[in-house]
């Protein structure tokens, strides 16, 4: 795992499974932590560990609604409504050497669901289990032909799914939600390196991740990625100024704003929205010049098309962007110069 300036505290927490939380909102924080504070957490995966072989069966080996368990709430300390929250995720590294994805019923992109009903039965379950090699950075599939098996290797891309603050208005919104506050986003682009803004609701943010990927396709398609525990290394920070109204994630190379709604269409523009506005913010364009910017040089990936809300990434590439000033007064550039 990616090391610290040494000046930089650093607080270690794996939580029971007694500790976990399924909610944003109405779970009091495990801890409080100073903006500039460090945390190295443990979390579980989206299956709590159940889903170990082939022959475990979300039906049978899964305890709804307990799936998809968080780490925290954690309290930051001086953080009040409207500020933002930054979380720069300094590295991410799999706790356990194996995933698991699976076919829950009338669950995915393509079945029948309790949102898009058919007369279809569900599809039925199945599990996979991948591997991890570490020194090569693969994820490992056999997937079984009437001629004998085939042996799949992918690159191990860690990410991951959740990260939120309690919502506001004393909401309690499950943890397999994304919306305004964060939640269970899937998108790829929340890895190693990469900073996240939220808007805080409450007073302290309490904010809360989990839901680790070994890797995921843009889309998740049958609603499950490979499913790990992961160790998270994240710092820490706070700006006492307005938060975004969704999501936004900094990289090296991209401003990502993260809409979440249904239908797919209302995701998207819920992102470019908040793009627009965040170019106007970096560069000092009108709203319908910086609307003008943003149709030609968007990237538009889906994040996952399952959950409760879909959600969309709108990517703008900072090359591209004559940006007059840095965002959030540059605390990307300043959190990744203090990783080693």
């Amino acid at each position: 795992m990616r090391s610290l300036d040494p000046a930089v505290e650093v607080v270690e927490f794996t939580p029971t499974p007694e500790q976990y939380a399924w909610t944003f909102g109405g779970t009091a924080p495990l801890a409080r932590v100073r903006p500039g504070t460090a945390l190295k957490l443990w979390s579980d995966d989206a299956f709590c560990g159940r889903l170990r072989s082939v022959t475990d069966l979300p039906g049978t080996a899964l305890r709804m609604p307990f799936v998809n368990p968080q780490t925290g709430p954690f309290f930051v300390e001086g953080a009040e409504p409207g500020d933002t929250l930054v979380l720069h995720v300094v590295d991410l590294e799999p706790a356990r050497d194996w995933g698991a994805s699976a076919l829950i019923p009338f669950f995915g992109g393509l079945t029948s669901t309790d949102r898009t009903a058919t007369l279809q039965p569900p599809l039925p379950e199945r599990t996979w289990i991948y591997h991890l090699d570490s020194a090569r950075g693969t994820v490992g599939l056999d997937l079984p032909l009437e001629s004998g098996h085939v042996h799949l290797d992918l690159p191990l891309e860690p990410m991951l799914g959740t990260v939120g603050v309690a919502p506001a208005a004393g909401e309690v919104r499950s943890a397999l939600v994304p919306d305004v506050f964060g939640g269970n986003m899937d998108t790829p682009e929340l890895r190693a390196g990469t900073t996240v803004y939220l808007r805080v609701n409450v007073e302290g943010a309490l904010f809360s991740l989990g839901d680790g990927h070994f890797r995921q396709g843009e889309g998740e398609s049958c609603g499950t990625a490979v499913e790990g525990a992961m160790n998270s290394l994240v710092l820490v920070d706070l700006l006492k100024t307005p938060g975004p109204a969704w999501p936004r994630l900094e990289s090296d190379t991209h401003w990502t704003v993260v809409g979440s709604a249904r239908p797919l269409e209302d995701a998207w523009r819920a992102g470019q929205v908040d793009a627009v506005s965040w170019i106007g913010e970096l560069t000092g364009l009108d709203t319908l010049d910086a609307y003008q910017v943003l149709s030609q040089v968007s990237q538009v990936p889906l994040a996952n098309a399952v959950d409760v809300n879909y959600s969309v990434a709108t990517k703008v590439p900072k090359r591209l962007v004559p940006a007059g000033r840095p965002a959030y007064d540059g605390i990307h550039d300043r959190l990744r110069a203090l990783v080693r």
